[in-house]
């Protein structure tokens, strides 16, 4: 049983109320509708079941942190902020919890938070407020807790990979199925999909080799040329993209990881990775033990050297894809999110 603690609103209600202030482009209002899961998804018209929590924490035996940590620590990662500032709520949150009965019982080994950011964002090393980041997981309180983020350190045992929410998020065990069906069954049209851009600044930037043999191959790949804005949300364009195509490119994000993955995956495209960091080092609770049944691997430098995507995949026959899409499918209701209230009961 997992007993989740009431904390002071401060740490998780309060700054989502805050939510024009979490991003300095955009707002972040709309993403935190739903309890976090987002707007109703018009276009494409509980993750364990409810039983597992407890009010009582005499009977609990892990216990769970709703700190909005990636709120706090995302509010001051871009401007001109100081150290302290971005250390601020996790250093008041630990203060709080230390004085908690329960976490003195085990001084935190049976506790558990959500990072809702890339690892690397807890990670500072140093005070210098030009230093990335905060250092909440250098903390000494946090040495024995347990955290769940979207990209872990391979090489943290405390650590564990959680996928990215997609914009799907079933209702019943009969919307999985429908889903399952309708993505099975999807007529595709092309060979392979691209959702990314070029990102000028970055010396050699590996999407922007992606891209060029996407364009280069109009006849076999769908290219989405992000700009932010575009992107940001998972749009219908998106989607669609995903839908119409047989693999879908899987470059490596801000981190490793990238949340296109599971949107790639959700929609029955099978991704095509060039960093083993991006899922097979990241996700083993989610995905296949055998990368090889659900996933393309190319190295970033035989692509660099010139080796051909599009003459890769066509090697794969009809029904080798049929498989590999068929384990894609299998596996989806393993990364995505039930609706907030609603456990699936399986």
């Amino acid at each position: 049983m997992i007993y989740v603690y009431d904390l002071p609103a401060m740490f998780n209600t309060d700054l989502q109320h805050k939510c024009n202030d979490l991003d300095p482009w955009a707002s972040k209002c709309k993403a935190n509708l739903n309890s976090g899961f987002g707007p109703p998804a018009k276009e494409l018209a509980g993750i364990v079941p409810e039983n597992i929590f407890t009010g009582v924490p005499e009977s609990a035996t892990a216990f769970y942190i709703p700190f909005y940590v990636g709120l706090a620590v995302g509010n001051y990662l871009w401007g001109n902020h100081t150290a302290k500032e971005r250390d601020w709520h996790c250093e008041m949150m630990l203060k709080w919890v230390q004085n908690q009965k329960w976490w003195k019982r085990s001084n935190g080994a049976d506790h558990m938070l959500m990072l809702g950011r890339l690892t690397w964002d807890f990670r500072r090393l140093t005070d210098a407020d030009d230093d990335w980041g905060t250092k909440f997981l250098q903390m000494p309180a946090m040495k024995n807790v347990i955290r769940l983020c979207v990209e872990r350190s391979t090489w943290d045992p405390l650590e564990v990979a959680v996928p990215y929410p997609t914009i799907f998020h079933p209702r019943t065990k009969s919307d999985i199925r429908e889903w399952q069906t309708f993505v099975r069954r999807r007529r595709r049209t092309s060979l392979f999909a691209f959702v990314g851009g070029r990102r000028e600044k970055i010396k050699n930037d590996f999407r922007g080799v992606l891209q060029d043999q996407c364009t280069a191959a109009p006849d076999a790949c769908r290219h989405v040329d992000c700009a932010r804005k575009s992107c940001l949300d998972g749009t219908t364009a998106i989607m669609e993209s995903f839908l119409d195509s047989d693999f879908c490119l899987q470059p490596r994000g801000d981190g490793f990881t990238r949340r296109s993955v599971f949107d790639c995956m959700m929609a029955g495209s099978i991704p095509v990775f060039f960093w083993r960091r991006t899922a097979y080092l990241q996700y083993e609770w989610f995905v296949p033990a055998e990368p090889g049944r659900y996933s393309v691997f190319i190295h970033r430098d035989d692509v660099r050297n010139g080796t051909s995507i599009r003459e890769v995949l066509e090697g794969y026959g009809r029904e080798e894809v049929a498989m590999m899409r068929e384990k894609v499918v299998e596996y989806i209701p393993k990364f995505v999110y039930a609706a907030p209230s609603e456990g699936l009961g399986t």
